[in-house]
């Protein structure tokens, strides 16, 4: 077994100034450098409670195709409007039945609604049932 003294996600970006602006803000989320990292571009988000997501430069990156950050919200719908506003829009995914304004609703499960980052890298705004 694995004795981890800290554990964190993270992804990459081509640009840690842009993905900064988005995160901070566009979502309002606390995003900072890594300190002693400054110089590689390297940033945090934090989530609070300890918890962080590096968030690293990769000049050739190429956008996940899966989730990389899930923001839970008390009301779905509200943060929806409030993306919308930014000028951030809903994905659609085939398979999932959305309304209107890319919210899925599925059985007993979150109403969840996706969208990209400024590179590609898809997140979503949730909430839990």
């Amino acid at each position: 077994m694995v004795t981890a003294t800290h554990v964190f996600g993270s992804f990459a970006v081509p640009d840690t100034a842009a993905a900064r602006e988005f995160y901070a803000g566009t979502l309002g989320l606390r995003v900072g450098p890594v300190a002693g990292m400054e110089e590689q571009g390297l940033i945090e988000i934090d989530l609070g409670e300890g918890r962080t997501i590096l968030v690293y430069p990769k000049p050739d990156h190429v956008p996940a195709v899966f989730t990389v950050l899930n923001l839970v919200v008390d009301d779905v719908e509200a943060a929806v409007d409030e993306l919308a506003d930014a000028g951030v829009e809903t994905m659609r995914y085939e398979g999932f039945e959305q309304d209107a304004r890319g919210i899925a609703r599925g059985d007993g499960g979150p109403a969840v609604a996706w969208f990209a980052d400024p590179f590609g890298n898809v997140c979503s705004v949730l909430q839990e049932t």
